[in-house]
């Protein structure tokens, strides 16, 4: 099980980001993140008053609201590097990430077999592969590196935060719903001060009415992110946190396959070899 709610993520990460990369040619980055997750907040609410999980109030929530706090700076700090390019170096380093759930789990204990340990290195080497890394062309900035790992970082801290968060299902819709409204909180404040600032939260000419014909997408995006956090949540506890991890983290090649299917991106060498990479990590890491 541990291995099908991984990939369940990976499938679910991969295609929020493609919507989300979609959303963010029409609307700031900003106001994608917030719309999106006030979305998942309306429908989680429903979701925790339906399954009773009000009851399930406790300090593991503290969990919860730091992983809604480390979340939208981490994703900030990777919509900025992706502006300072290039963007083939700065998407895969984003993906190591993983190395912080990993390292938790060694640090607990788990010790995973021989060809797990080998899936491990497999299926990251695949997943920034993936990413098409440019080893040649501009030099990349001091900056859009620092803020690429800060934002690996992040998203890693996120994903052993979550797995932290809650003991029970219900505990977890409570716990999904708690990360949600403090990414709101968060990104809202955000978007409040770039906007003192001088940012807008909406193209230019553009109304309200810019996000309301978006709102199908937002929906999509805000809520398979949320599904995808609740995945990795069950296969983080159903298995051991270093194989649920790596292959919750095989994302990108799922965004990449989307970009080749709907947009006819053509998929790079080098991609192509980093998707059959990850999915010989992937057969390792599922072998018991």
């Amino acid at each position: 099980m541990t291995a099908l709610f991984a990939l369940a993520t990976s499938l679910l990460w991969g295609l929020a980001d493609f919507g989300g990369g979609l959303l963010t040619r029409r609307l700031p980055a900003l106001t994608v993140v917030v719309a999106s997750q006030c979305l998942a907040v309306a429908v989680l609410g429903v979701v925790v008053v339906a399954s009773g999980g009000w009851s399930e109030w406790g300090p593991r929530l503290w969990f919860a609201v730091g992983a809604g706090l480390v979340g939208p700076v981490a994703m900030l700090a990777f919509y900025k590097a992706l502006a300072l390019g290039p963007m083939g170096v700065v998407s895969p380093l984003g993906s190591l990430g993983v190395a912080v759930p990993v390292g938790v789990g060694l640090f607990l204990g788990e010790r995973p077999g021989p060809a797990q340990f080998a899936g491990i290195a497999v299926a990251v080497a695949g997943i920034v592969l993936a990413g098409g890394p440019e080893l040649r062309g501009a030099p990349v900035r001091r900056q859009a590196v620092l803020l690429t790992l800060l934002a690996a970082f992040g998203f890693g801290a996120v994903m052993a935060l979550i797995a932290e968060a809650s003991t029970t299902v219900p505990g977890l819709f409570l716990a999904l719903f708690v990360q949600r409204v403090t990414n709101v909180l968060a990104g809202g404040t955000a978007l409040y001060v770039s906007v003192r600032r001088g940012g807008r939260a909406l193209p230019e000419g553009t109304g309200p009415g810019a996000v309301w014909s978006a709102l199908p997408a937002l929906a999509f995006v805000g809520l398979a992110d949320v599904a995808a956090n609740g995945t990795y949540a069950l296969a983080a506890r159903s298995g051991p946190v270093t194989v649920a991890a790596v292959l919750a983290s095989l994302y990108p090649v799922v965004t990449a396959l989307a970009a080749r299917g709907v947009l006819k991106e053509r998929l790079r060498g080098v991609q192509a070899a980093g998707a059959g990479l990850a999915l010989v990590g992937t057969v390792l890491l599922a072998t018991e």
